[in-house]
């Protein structure tokens, strides 16, 4: 079983540190992690940290430094915009896609969308967003912590504006003729990826992506779910690019 992932806000620049907060308690109290054990330590930026668990605290490790190590940026990058979902849905969907290595997920405020962010339900819930691919980049042993970019809720248009300066825009569609499994690919720059609501994509929005330079694609004769459409689609763009 490989070491744990703990993320912190800075590498340590000695040979021993103590592992304290959030993830501190998480490792000594939840995970009982006890000396002699290895963990992992990452700033989320790519730099990388093994260590060894040399004494037990309440609430903390103290840890000697063993290796360190730095991840490069994946290229292209992924980007999905996703559509604001009701319920757990959207926390499903970033959690799985988290897991299988997209770069950036953007909150989409599509017209379909049974849920609006508004305020402070809308801050909440992005945030609520980003603690779970936090969560998530650590369970899957990440060295890059994907963002969850923008305000709580981005607009058509600013997602449009988002594709036109991309590598290479697709737009998860059902009636799409062209297959995600063998459109072309950039070899730089950002691919992003949009997938709608539960209810779909407008014609109206189709339309402004499509304008902006976006591809409608399938992934395949169903129709999946804004929960695992993501998922499923970059599980394909991660194993044609080399990833997997």
């Amino acid at each position: 079983m490989s070491a744990p992932l703990f993320l912190v806000d800075a590498l340590p620049t000695g040979d021993t540190v103590t592992l304290d907060g959030p993830e501190g308690h998480h490792a000594a109290t939840v995970q009982r992690l006890r000396v002699g054990e290895e963990l992992l330590l990452a700033d989320g930026r790519g730099g990388t940290a093994a260590a060894v668990v040399t004494a037990v605290g309440r609430g903390t490790l103290d840890l000697a430094v063993t290796t360190r190590g730095y991840v490069d940026a994946s290229v292209p990058r992924l980007v999905v915009v996703q559509g604001i979902a009701k319920g757990d849905r959207g926390e499903l969907a970033v959690q799985a896609m988290t897991e299988v290595g997209v770069d950036e997920i953007v909150p989409w405020a599509a017209s379909r969308s049974v849920v609006q962010w508004r305020g402070d339900r809308g801050v909440r819930a992005r945030e609520k967003w980003a603690a779970t691919a936090r969560e998530a980049a650590k369970q899957a042993r990440r060295a890059w912590l994907p963002i969850v970019a923008g305000t709580p809720d981005e607009s058509t248009a600013t997602v449009a504006r988002r594709i036109a300066g991309a590598a290479t825009a697709f737009v998860l569609h059902e009636e799409a003729e062209e297959r995600l499994a063998t459109a072309a690919l950039p070899e730089t720059g950002e691919i992003v990826l949009v997938v709608g609501p539960e209810g779909g994509i407008a014609p109206p929005e189709l339309s402004a992506f499509g304008e902006a330079g976006a591809r409608t694609v399938r992934l395949g004769p169903s129709v999946l779910r804004t929960s695992t459409a993501g998922v499923a689609a970059l599980s394909v763009l991660a194993a044609r690019l080399g990833r997997w």
